[in-house]
């Protein structure tokens, strides 16, 4: 549960953190950039909730809204919407991945925890990562990242797989899930660096 909580937090920090540099980047006004930071880091959760019957974690608990309110305030303290496109594109790029890599593992635990197979394992982590992100994508009216990034969701059905394997093994405990979360992370950002992209039809 420990694990759970860390997890959840940074994922709802990174993903608030992507999807208030997206309404900078689409120059919303304050309250649309609470909204979109707000949907982008809890619509992921929502949907997973709502999948798994229950009422979602978001209007139970405070702390998922406290968090996205705060990251937003020290963005705002920190002016981080006025950094070069440059800067804040790696930093929207480092946040949207932390995001997606800890929001599949809560995805993955839950799915797991509930004793889905392995379809609903990987579909859970898969919509709780990039659930909130679509939802932004739509809100603003873009192509949802999904659609179009490279080995984005691809990172996701990495780490449901391993976290399936690792389970089905016995040895999912702490260090493996760290693990496994540094090493999607690192995967993501060198082939965000390297452009690698899987095959295209042309």
């Amino acid at each position: 549960m420990d694990l759970f909580f860390i997890a959840d937090i940074l994922g709802i920090i990174a993903f608030a953190i992507s999807g208030f540099l997206t309404g900078v980047r689409h120059r919303l006004d304050l309250l649309g950039l609470t909204i979109v930071a707000s949907l982008t880091a809890l619509g992921g959760g929502i949907i997973r909730d709502m999948i798994l019957g229950r009422t979602p974690f978001a209007f139970n608990e405070y702390y998922p809204a406290v968090t996205v309110l705060i990251t937003i305030s020290v963005a705002l303290s920190f002016r981080l919407y006025r950094r070069t496109e440059i800067e804040r594109k790696w930093v929207f790029v480092f946040s949207d991945t932390v995001g997606l890599v800890a929001f599949s593992i809560t995805g993955a635990l839950l799915a797991i925890g509930a004793g889905l197979n392995f379809f609903g394992v990987i579909i859970l982590s898969f919509l709780t990562a990039v659930g909130g992100g679509i939802t932004r994508d739509i809100l603003i009216n873009q192509v949802p990242a999904i659609l179009t990034k490279d080995f984005y969701g691809s990172i996701a059905l990495i780490v449901a797989l391993t976290l399936v394997l690792l389970d089905a093994l016995g040895i999912m405990n702490d260090l493996t899930i760290l693990s496994l979360a540094v090493l999607t992370v690192a995967l993501r950002l060198i082939a965000y660096k390297n452009n690698w992209h899987l095959p295209r039809l042309d």
